[in-house]
């Protein structure tokens, strides 16, 4: 790997690439930075305005430190790369930019009272009333969304237009709202007279209402479109293990809850990249007769009309922890019909490990909320030929299966599990290459893993190594792909560093 210098930043979401992977876009407290991702050279640089409006000196006026703070929290390059947004949460403000024409500018303010004005170059007369607490862009790179606190509502501003569009009583900023592959509808999550509901909005029409349909749930946790964008997944919170697909028409396709002991609610749910499959993960650390850790798998055939069912038994029940304590992992088909009364049949251990290999597991303590079990991580491959999965309750391990393509037998198994010192911070998958993973755990350090290793025989091997940071006193907290997939972002999110670095893949011609 060939790793650039060390460069400043304010946190964990203040280093963006764009879509193409040709710029870098850096926010330093109240300045947004962009370079060239090949020499790293700055090209321009933006400060973020500080002036006082009307409804900031009302902010400033009740609070005791003056005016918010200007640091920037939220950066983006829209999909096109000509346009990057800036938002600052704590001052209620949101700067767009032109890469190409440094003279255009737009800015969305907004005040105590929920009152935003919004100043285009056509239209400095605009007026907003939204409580702004974060801000996005759509698919489209020329929309922005931008959230109320307390859950009121959700401003589209278009950017062509100059018209704003607000949608009522959002449910969860961070984790109810989706968009379809395609970008052309937007998927809301709502709560209307103590009732969970679903809005779907039409991108192309000014997000004009399409359907909106009423939910089974009664305390809904979040959802999840599929990639083909023909199901919507929904489950509840905490307190009840109860998962629901159903179509964008709002008809119910199917109900999962585990029996006869569904444990805690559901925690990570992670659509198959086919859409066919779903893997759900909830927060149980239950005793299993049978193993500590299990995947339910169904395949439905439509021709016959029947479907069968199997269950494999997964990452740690392979004698590799003596602990009868574990977390559960369910693979679901998605299709018309039922989803519950799974059949169970015990699976096969990986044979290539031999012998019993310990793994540490932590106490958790069920009666206290948010306990450290269950799945933090489910996450599929680029090709969904890999899953991978990290439970809480065993920090240091990753685990990584094996997921048949259609065309062989459904039976997926463990293929490797990753052992290490430190609990394991984040990985992630590459998003361009099928078989290559990348992990950090706060130390000096940069772990990945692959299955394109080309070894002595010439056949493809697995290979899993530590690359050392020629840093001093750096840490690796998170770890980003750049979106080609050939390198990696690493980030020290200390509060008294916050500094990154990129690290390059080494090209045999330039060897």
């Amino acid at each position: 790997m060939d790793f650039t210098e060390v460069y400043k930043h304010s946190g964990s979401g203040s280093v963006a690439f764009s879509d193409g992977s040709h710029l870098i876009l850096t926010a330093i407290q109240d300045r947004l930075v962009l370079r060239r991702a090949d020499t790293f050279q700055i090209m321009q640089t933006w400060l973020l305005d500080a002036s006082v409006t009307p409804t900031h000196a009302v902010t400033s006026a009740k609070a005791k430190g003056g005016v918010p703070e200007n640091v920037i929290s939220h950066i983006g390059f829209s999909c096109d790369s000509e346009y990057v947004m800036a938002a600052s949460a704590k001052r209620g403000v949101v700067h767009v930019y032109k890469v190409q024409d440094e003279s255009w500018t737009a800015r969305i303010e907004s005040g105590a009272e929920g009152r935003v004005h919004c100043f285009l170059p056509w239209n400095r007369d605009s007026t907003l009333f939204i409580g702004l607490i974060k801000a996005e862009w759509a698919p489209d790179g020329r929309t922005v969304l931008c959230f109320s606190q307390w859950g009121l509502r959700v401003t589209v501003w278009s950017l062509v237009t100059g018209t704003a569009t607000y949608i009522q009583f959002p449910l969860h900023p961070d984790t109810g709202y989706t968009f379809r592959s395609d970008g052309r509808y937007f998927v809301l999550a709502e709560r209307h007279k103590s009732k969970d509901t679903v809005g779907v909005y039409d991108t192309a029409d000014s997000y004009k209402l399409v359907r909106h349909f009423p939910l089974p749930t009664s305390s809904l946790a979040s959802l999840a479109l599929s990639p083909t964008g023909n199901h919507l997944a929904i489950w509840e919170g905490p307190i009840e293990y109860k998962l629901y697909v159903v179509s964008l028409m709002g008809v119910i396709q199917g109900t999962f809850c585990p029996d006869p002991d569904p444990g805690f609610g559901i925690r990570r749910v992670a659509w198959h990249p086919s859409g066919m499959f779903l893997a759900v993960g909830g927060w149980d650390d239950k005793a299993n007769p049978y193993s500590r850790s299990n995947m339910v798998c169904r395949r439905y055939s439509r021709a016959l009309g029947t479907y069968s069912c199997r269950c494999c038994y997964l990452a740690r029940a392979i004698e590799m922890a003596r602990s009868d304590r574990g977390s559960r992992v369910f693979i679901l088909c998605v299709v018309m019909g039922s989803l519950t009364s799974p059949f169970f049949t015990k699976g096969t251990p990986d044979e290539r490990l031999q012998g019993p290999h310990s793994i540490a597991l932590q106490r958790t303590d069920q009666t206290k909320p948010n306990p450290k079990s269950g799945a933090v991580q489910l996450e599929w491959n680029k090709s969904g030929s890999l899953l991978l999965i990290r439970f809480e309750n065993s920090p240091t391990v990753v685990h990584i299966f094996d997921f048949p393509s259609p065309e062989q037998e459904f039976l997926p198994r463990l293929r490797t599990v990753l052992l290490h010192s430190r609990p394991v911070l984040h990985a992630r998958w590459n998003p361009d290459r099928k078989g290559s993973m990348t992990l950090c755990c706060g130390a000096q350090s940069l772990y990945m893993w692959s299955d394109e290793w080309l070894g002595e025989s010439g056949v493809e091997e697995e290979m899993a190594e530590c690359i050392g940071v020629p840093a001093k006193n750096f840490e690796t907290r998170d770890v980003k792909w750049i979106p080609d997939g050939k390198g990696v972002v690493l980030l020290d999110t200390r509060p008294d560093k916050n500094v990154f670095c990129c690290a390059f893949e080494v090209q045999e011609e330039d060897v």
